[in-house]
């Protein structure tokens, strides 16, 4: 199954971002230093502090088997932009991007 049900947004200033999100959707789920996570009707909007400001919001698709589709995905010309990585237990997630550089992102 393949669902989008996350975005990732980069955050230069996490405090002052939070304070906006915060009012935006309430308090966060999460709230650590590394990322600020926010539940809108099962859909999660996360803050991440170390992302890539230039690189935008990321938008990741939920994935049965990440690696699989991971690698589906280059061979069809996609760019890895970061390995999977386990970010909470039982949850990876890994960056990559189409031919035109737009980035879109994995979990499963």
């Amino acid at each position: 199954m393949t669902a989008i049900r996350s975005v990732v947004i980069p955050v230069a200033d996490l405090a002052a971002a939070k304070a906006v999100y915060t009012a935006l959707y309430g308090d966060p789920h999460t709230d650590e230093a590394y990322y600020v996570g926010y539940s809108v009707d099962g859909f999660e909007v996360g803050l991440n502090p170390h992302g890539d400001a230039a690189e935008g919001p990321v938008v990741f698709t939920d994935v049965d088997d990440l690696d699989a589709v991971r690698t589906r995905l280059l061979a069809a010309g996609a760019v890895e932009r970061s390995a999977p990585r386990e970010v909470a237990p039982g949850v990876r997630v890994c960056t990559l991007s189409d031919p035109n550089g737009n980035a879109f992102g994995l979990r499963g």
